[in-house]
């Protein structure tokens, strides 16, 4: 069995457990030893993080080949009209190439957080939610996806990846631990996790197997 931590990532926190410049990270959040993410969330993202001390597991959940749908409530400036929407059910040309086919609905605001701070919004200003699942992990794609059809993403919140989501999970910084049975298969190819790596380098290892120590 394979321990999994499912956590709602705050606003302005690392998907990694160090920093140089003292953001807040993981750390500030997770204290179960020897878990390490499975993929990423931006900084500037809410939601779903998933954490597991399982390399086969990690691998299963991060690897885009293995296409895990992840669900995201996008809020966007504007409202898209139907062209738009279906250039993103279709598939967009970002710099980074074609983006696979994404399922996409206007949803009506989620009754989530307040998030701190808030968007920046005037008071006549108009937005949309949408609802948005994608099979791929790029580099913030989905800021890219909206952005691509005149539509910039104000708030995101990762609320799904593939059968885990943020049921039970409705505050940010919180998290609950559920075990994965994994298949033969998977056992017999098991490693550790991998730490993820940042742009500057540093990885997300931790220096100990103790929990790290909550910031006062």
């Amino acid at each position: 069995m394979a321990q999994l931590l499912l956590l709602n990532k705050p606003f302005n926190v690392l998907c990694q457990f160090t920093d140089n410049e003292g953001r807040k990270t993981l750390a500030d959040y997770v204290n179960t030893p020897n878990v390490y993410p499975a993929g990423r969330l931006d900084y500037d993202s809410e939601g779903l993080v998933l954490l597991t001390d399982s390399g086969a597991l990690q691998a299963r959940i991060a690897d885009p080949k293995n296409k895990m749908v992840k669900t995201y409530w996008v809020q966007v400036e504007g409202s898209p009209d139907d062209n738009q929407l279906d250039a993103l059910r279709k598939g967009v040309t970002l710099s980074d190439g074609p983006t696979r086919p994404a399922k996409v609905a206007i949803i009506e605001a989620p009754d989530i957080w307040d998030r701190s701070p808030p968007i920046r919004q005037r008071a006549n200003d108009f937005t949309t939610w949408l609802q948005i699942e994608i099979s791929e992990g790029r580099n913030r794609q989905v800021r890219r996806m909206t952005a691509h059809i005149g539509h910039p993403t104000l708030r995101l919140v990762r609320v799904a990846i593939g059968p885990w989501s943020l049921d039970g999970i409705k505050q940010p910084g919180t998290s609950h631990a559920v075990e994965v049975h994994l298949p033969k298969t998977m056992k017999t190819k098991e490693t550790h996790p991998r730490r993820t790596q940042t742009r500057n380098g540093a990885g997300s290892h931790r220096k100990s197997n103790r929990p790290p120590k909550r910031k006062s």
